[in-house]
């Protein structure tokens, strides 16, 4: 599952990115992650997509209900999990005060006597699968206790898209499930988002299985993809 990383009223102006200003790093802080909560977290799958139902009241409680749960997550207190992090894209916000108000002061948090806000954020599950998604078959047997691991919420401001920012959550999320021991790192993608797709191909996945038609019909949802990376690939060095 991924998101837009949006609000009500998304940035105003296309921002022209300083490298140098990104960092990308595990929230640590419970006032990073909870900006990270405040991010819509019911979206379907892509960059590129819109919220469902936005605005909607249906859809603000799915979003409240799924941050609880990746409090749990983070917490270590949901069975089957062995470890869940949030990684998260940020910027100075000196750098966006030409931007929309809104926004900055709905992702701001101080970090070092630093404001900072989250343009762009992923979780990273260590976990043997996610609910009602495809199931990865790597690796198999025993060795497969949380050697595997699955992105989801992957989400980038939209006005920061093509910039690389999601490009560098992924290289990330492959440094630490390196450091967790993982060896097959998983994501999903809509049949429909070439976007996403290409980012994930360009970061070293290839695909592995797919989504049935009436499975996605169930859930009410786009037919999804499965992507798979070797991280014991010199390849997938990134």
């Amino acid at each position: 599952m991924a998101s837009h990383l949006c609000t009500q009223e998304t940035l105003t102006l296309t921002l022209t990115l300083d490298r140098n200003s990104l960092d990308i790093a595990e929230a640590l802080s419970d006032e990073e992650l909870s900006v990270v909560l405040k991010v819509p977290r019911i979206i379907v799958d892509s960059p590129e997509s819109t919220p469902l139902f936005p605005g909607c009241d249906h859809n603000r409680y799915l979003a409240e209900r799924e941050s609880e749960a990746l409090k749990e997550y983070i917490a270590g207190k949901r069975i089957g999990f062995k470890r869940v992090s949030c990684i998260n894209a940020t910027l100075p916000l000196s750098q966006l005060l030409s931007s929309s108000d809104e926004f900055c002061s709905a992702f701001k948090f101080s970090e070092n006597g630093e404001d900072r806000v989250v343009v762009g954020t992923l979780d990273h599950n260590q976990c043997l699968r996610l609910a009602d998604e495809i199931t990865g078959l790597k690796p198999e047997g025993t060795e497969a206790d949380f050697a595997r691991a699955y992105l989801s919420n992957v989400c980038v401001a939209k006005e920061l898209h093509r910039n690389g920012v999601g490009y560098a959550l992924v290289a990330k999320s492959k440094e630490v499930a390196r450091e967790w021991g993982i060896t097959d790192l998983y994501a999903h993608s809509a049949f429909d988002n070439e976007a996403a797709k290409k980012l994930y191909m360009k970061c070293g996945f290839v695909y592995e299985s797919d989504e049935r038609a009436w499975q996605a019909r169930f859930l009410g949802r786009p037919r999804r993809f499965l992507l798979w990376a070797d991280l014991t690939s010199t390849s997938n060095n990134l």
